[in-house]
């Protein structure tokens, strides 16, 4: 994200739209939300007091609670804050959406991919010959890995909590949560670890 940040426009008029999609793509990044999902939320659907966002009839025609921490909802609040002292601020009616730009239209999902495919290059990343350049939606993978990879960091058993996952990314069943857990190094070494635990404990036990 800090890279996002460093490569987003700062100078000038261009500070106003920044800052829009520094927090959006904070968004998308840190609760694995659909671009499309961000880009419909409104100011109604944000809830600094409990930390919640409000996913109204997203995929599916569900809808669903997302919590967020302390360091988003900082950021969603200046925001807001940010949206009530500039030129948005002629209507913050309720349903206003929270993502948008002059003329107070929302941010279209189409533009967002753009807007992150046009600054890819700023970035500077190395990309392995034969692997495709980040996409957008590769946030919301990042999202899933991330989530999993802490949970093996804090010694839970991510088996266990997958559900809990898939819930929170707004899915119908763990399978379509399975796609978003590309495999790490990491990740990869979490498990391996947790397996050869699980087999020397086995061994122990046909020992004995």
């Amino acid at each position: 994200m800090l890279a996002l940040a460093k490569a987003l426009p700062s100078h000038g008029s261009t500070i106003e739209r920044g800052n829009t999609y520094f927090v959006l793509f904070a968004v998308l990044y840190g609760l694995g939300l659909r671009v499309g999902e961000a880009c419909r939320l409104c100011l109604k659907d944000v809830d600094l007091e409990r930390r919640l966002l409000v996913i109204r009839e997203t995929k599916f025609y569900k809808s669903r609670l997302v919590p967020f921490g302390p360091k988003l909802g900082a950021l969603l609040g200046q925001h807001l804050h940010q949206r009530q002292t500039t030129a948005l601020a002629t209507n913050t009616a309720d349903d206003q959406p929270l993502f948008c730009l002059r003329g107070g239209r929302p941010i279209n999902p189409g533009t967002v991919s753009q807007t992150f495919h046009a600054m890819v290059p700023s970035l500077n990343l190395r990309i392995p010959p034969g692997i495709s350049p980040p996409r957008l939606h590769d946030l919301r993978h990042s999202f899933a890995v991330g989530t999993l990879t802490r949970w093996y960091r804090l010694g839970l058993d991510p088996q266990t909590k997958l559900l809990a996952l898939s819930t929170f990314m707004g899915h119908g069943d763990i399978s379509s949560t399975a796609v978003y857990l590309t495999p790490t190094p990491e990740l990869l070494e979490h498990a391996n670890r947790r397996f050869r635990a699980f087999a020397a404990a086995t061994l122990a036990e046909d020992r004995s």
